[in-house]
């Protein structure tokens, strides 16, 4: 059951991310040495998982840590996380069912924030020959410091 949240609360949070995210086109990874694109796949990542919409309270936490996901991305030089799979991509065809498949690969960045004490995941993506770009952005784990970790829901986009 979905937790209750506030409507303007929510709709606040994701115009601030919309804006946050459309103000460039583009980030340049030193890890890749060129350009990441920021696509409407990556936001609309931030909303949807597997066609389904992610709950209001998942879609705020991916918001709230955009800015903190792009900062990786900037600033990153070690991967952490890489994969490639050959996955179905697009809709299934009219004429026969079947659906396109494409190599895909995912590299993930991870990075402590110690003034939010938050372990923060950016997860990049390329579709065939297509160009790297933002996937998605997500909270890691819990800091080794005892206590449960803290998500920080406001001052993020500052950092």
């Amino acid at each position: 059951m979905e937790e209750v949240f506030d409507n303007s609360y929510f709709k606040q949070k994701k115009e601030k991310a919309r804006q946050i995210y459309d103000s460039q086109r583009t980030i340049f990874s030193p890890f890749f040495k060129q350009d990441i694109i920021l696509n409407s796949d990556g936001f609309h990542h931030l909303r949807y998982s597997a066609r389904r919409e992610r709950n209001k309270n998942e879609q705020i936490l991916k918001f709230t840590l955009l800015p903190l996901g792009l900062q990786i991305i900037k600033t990153a030089t070690t991967l952490q996380e890489y994969r490639k799979l050959l996955s179905p991509v697009g809709e299934k065809s009219k004429r026969d069912g079947s659906v396109a498949m494409k190599m895909i690969e995912w590299w993930g960045f991870i990075a402590i924030f110690v003034k939010h004490e938050i372990k923060v995941r950016v997860v990049l993506r390329k579709v065939g020959e297509g160009n790297i770009h933002f996937w998605s952005v997500m909270p890691y784990s819990h800091l080794k410091t005892g206590k449960k970790q803290k998500l920080f829901t406001e001052g993020l986009e500052d950092a």
